[in-house]
């Protein structure tokens, strides 16, 4: 099953999608996207995992209140969502915001983490699309509207699928502009830019892991990334490696900030055999939580 189910946590309506059976992987998505983003790697990786893919709160089909989008509170929600769902421990894989999600949780909940992957991740260096950086400015709640009016949208997403019946896709350009229609939507924007500003700011990534990664040791840690990733470069995906002893790292060429999407069966493989030659880190009392800053 590729679709997405509802539950109700803390009042807010959350969407999800959850297929497969046995050890759970959760798949944590990036900023402008939702759980779809992961629709080309579920069937596979349901095949032998039970994968769990939120719609983050503010994102997606999930509500969108008026309140906290930072890191430590997307990791919360999602601590409190794995136990909602009865899940222990999990793989934890975050791409782009996701990985700097994913890099929070693991920090702040230590005991519900097996696995740690990253892919094209946020939270490595302040290095950032400058389009991003100019968003993160005060007044750009004024311009987004103007940027993706609905007349535009609808030209676009009738000649996208012009471009699909015609045979002519680009994965990355359509990931790219499914995260820009989402901005059509005025609370889906006001949670784009209060999560946008938690982690970014005129000078770029205002928050970063990388002088802490070392508290992973004994974690697990996996780094996919394109070479050709023009929103996070990757030579933060090198940094991290050096960061983290033991850690793995697959640089994929020709493929950009969207790995999952422009070499699903690629990444799916990475993934299933980083989890198949590496041993989940089991909990101890002495793991103290080291929150980013």
């Amino acid at each position: 099953m590729n679709e997405l189910t509802y539950l109700e946590l803390h009042g807010d309506r959350i969407a999800y999608r959850d297929a497969g059976a046995g050890h759970a992987l959760l798949l944590i998505h990036g900023m402008a996207g939702s759980s779809a983003t992961w629709r080309e790697i579920i069937p596979q990786l349901s095949k032998k995992y039970r994968v769990i893919a939120p719609d983050l709160l503010g994102h997606g089909m999930s509500a969108k209140p008026r309140g906290d989008y930072s890191l430590g509170a997307f990791a919360v929600f999602l601590r409190d969502l794995l136990d909602e769902l009865g899940v222990a421990r999990a793989t934890v894989v975050g791409q782009s915001l996701g990985g700097g999600i994913a890099m929070q949780f693991t920090h702040q909940h230590r005991d519900y983490c097996e696995r740690l992957a990253l892919i094209g991740s946020g939270g490595l260096g302040p290095d950032l699309s400058p389009v991003l950086r100019f968003l993160s400015a005060p007044g750009a709640e004024l311009v987004l509207p103007i940027v993706a009016p609905k007349p535009v949208l609808n030209l676009g997403n009738k000649l996208a699928s012009w471009l699909n019946s015609a045979g002519i896709q680009s994965p990355r350009a359509g990931e790219m502009w499914q995260a820009y229609s989402s901005l059509s939507d005025a609370r889906t924007r006001q949670a784009f830019l209060r999560t946008l500003r938690s982690v970014v700011d005129y000078r770029g990534q205002a928050v970063s892991a990388l002088n802490k990664l070392h508290v992973a040791a004994g974690l697990p840690t996996l780094l996919i990334w394109g070479d050709n990733d023009r929103i996070i470069p990757v030579a933060h995906a090198y940094a991290a490696h050096d960061a983290v002893e033991g850690s793995q790292l697959e640089v994929l060429e020709g493929v950009g900030h969207f790995p999952h999407v422009e070499a699903p069966a690629a990444v799916a493989d990475i993934l299933e055999n980083f989890i198949a030659s590496t041993q989940p880190q089991e909990h101890t009392e002495n793991s103290m939580p080291v929150r980013m800053s």
